[in-house]
């Protein structure tokens, strides 16, 4: 890939990473991913804003090269985590007069990840300008997208918002930008559940702050520019809100047919009450696509046999993965089989500390489900449509 210019003198001069397939070791990336940087020439002073993962550090001085870049005044780092600051070493090397322009908290943590001395710094503060000779750019404390030292960089005039993680999207493309694309749409809301999710708070905030900014493009550090800001905004929106879907999620897990025959006959039930279900086997499950699915859910079922006395381990992975991204799920229940007994309930039940929901009353069977188990499963269905009344259809939120 060659340097591509976004508007005259603003250059995407990062690396796209085609064969990615996990991000920290623990997120699966279907589409692969990129490390966006970003040129601003000024008149006066040139600017570079954050850098790439260290793998594709000659991917960025080529581009850098390419463009006939012979100072770079500024590397602006809104986040320190090295896919995106990975290579600064190596610009500071090439650029020696460059300044590190950052707030203190990441300053901290690039001397601590990246041994980056003291000298190299610029730090600034919330709001604070810089001046690029015939641009100006803003810097925009963003804390908690997704880590505490993370900011926002905007660029006057062009009206570009370059927002780091936040509203990025694990999508590997040789198109700079997008307008509407439903494929986009996906990305960024899987990203958002397996990364933005437990900071919804914060990020709810972040969205009032950058209200008043004429925003007419969306830069983020992962996948292409958004041309239309409002497709992305919009959907943040939704997705941060307290509004939640009539669906249900059941992740499951069934070693002798116990558990799978009960998760059918709930499915079953439900969909006889008009309520979209999605069930997930978690032994073949990408987990990107539970959590996803979890973004605007209102009902958890977690469908599980004891393993001696405990939930099945995958389905307690699923448990934790739940309590950790913190999902607004409005209710959640427990469906199983056991063998002889167990502490399954009270498991699953302390291990969701995260999670402010309804516990709806569980069914948990001994051995494969009976009339009365089934004519359980059809009551736990009755009290979720009960409590999904009022909901609507299934939709909104999308392109």
């Amino acid at each position: 890939m060659t340097a591509r210019e976004m508007l005259p003198g603003i250059f995407e001069v990062g690396a796209i990473d085609w064969d990615r397939r996990l991000f920290d070791e623990l997120i699966p990336l279907p589409q692969g991913t990129s490390y966006n940087s970003y040129l601003i020439r000024g008149s006066e002073k040139t600017l570079l804003i954050d850098t790439v993962d260290p793998p594709f550090a000659r991917t960025l001085l080529d581009h850098l090269d390419s463009l006939g870049v012979k100072t770079i005044d500024y590397v602006v780092a809104n986040h320190a985590e090295q896919d995106h600051s990975g290579t600064l070493g190596t610009l500071l090397a090439r650029y020696p007069m460059a300044r590190v322009v950052t707030n203190a908290k990441c300053r901290d943590m690039l001397k601590d990840l990246l041994l980056i001395p003291d000298d190299r710094f610029q730090v600034i503060q919330d709001r604070e300008k810089l001046s690029l000779g015939d641009r100006t750019v803003e810097f925009l404390f963003a804390p908690w997208v997704h880590w505490p030292e993370t900011m926002l960089t905007y660029l006057h005039g062009d009206g570009v918002l370059f927002s780091c993680d936040l509203f990025g999207s694990h999508y590997a493309t040789s198109v700079l930008f997008t307008d509407e694309d439903p494929v986009v749409y996906e990305a960024a809301k899987r990203y958002y559940a397996e990364i933005m999710m437990p900071f919804r708070s914060s990020i709810r905030e972040h969205l009032q702050t950058i209200a008043p900014l004429e925003i007419r493009i969306i830069a983020p550090s992962h996948g292409p520019v958004y041309r239309k800001p409002a497709f992305i905004l919009s959907a943040y929106r939704d997705w941060v809100s307290d509004r939640v879907e009539n669906r249900v999620v059941i992740p499951y897990v069934s070693m002798h047919g116990s558990t799978a025959a009960m998760v059918r006959c709930l499915v079953d039930a439900l969909v006889a009450r008009k309520i979209p279900v999605q069930p997930f086997n978690l032994t073949a499950t990408d987990t990107g696509e539970l959590a996803k699915a979890l973004v605007d859910a209102a009902t958890l079922v977690v469908a599980t046999p004891t393993t001696l006395f405990s939930p099945h381990p995958k389905a307690m992975y699923a448990v934790y993965l739940v309590n950790l991204l913190r999902p607004k799920i409005r209710w959640v229940t427990v469906i199983g089989s056991y063998g002889w007994g167990g502490k399954t309930l009270q498991m699953i039940k302390e291990n969701l500390p995260h999670l402010k929901a309804e516990f709806l009353e569980p069914v948990m069977v001994k051995g494969f489900p009976k009339a009365e188990d089934l004519a359980a499963l059809d009551r736990l269905a009755d009290a979720i449509a009960e409590r999904h009344r009022g909901l609507g259809s299934l939709g909104g939120g999308g392109p």
